[in-house]
């Protein structure tokens, strides 16, 4: 049982203000820019505008007591973009979070799953 679109499993979001909350959008957001070196480029892996990616990042920055993005902005090569300790650790919290969520829910998942249609025939 995994987390995710394509297989049962838990989808984690945390609420940190009325306003805000961190899931699995952003936290794969500041994934693949820990990955990519940039936000552009995390934006497109998610078919997300870049408008949208930088808005989420302004985001998460502020909500923070520490950003947890630094940018640069580029030249002709374009900018780069780099998570900070504190975005790190952010990440590695959520996604731990995310692993004990659907382990410990196993049971719950599997028997809400079983009462569901077979859909994987797309009818």
């Amino acid at each position: 049982m995994e987390t995710g679109n394509k297989t049962t499993g838990v989808r984690v979001r945390i609420v940190l203000t009325p306003d805000v909350a961190l899931g699995p959008g952003k936290a794969d957001l500041l994934e693949g820019i820990a990955e990519s070196g940039s936000i552009a480029a995390a934006g497109r892996r998610m078919k997300m505008s870049y408008k949208r990616a930088w808005m989420l990042v302004e985001e998460m920055n502020r909500v923070f007591r520490e950003p947890l993005v630094l940018s640069a902005r580029g030249g002709s090569k374009g900018g780069s973009a780099q998570l900070t300790p504190t975005g790190q650790t952010v990440l590695e919290n959520y996604r731990r979070l995310q692993d004990r969520v659907a382990e410990a829910g196993q049971g719950e998942i599997g028997a809400i799953r079983a009462l569901t249609r077979d859909m994987s025939d797309g009818k």
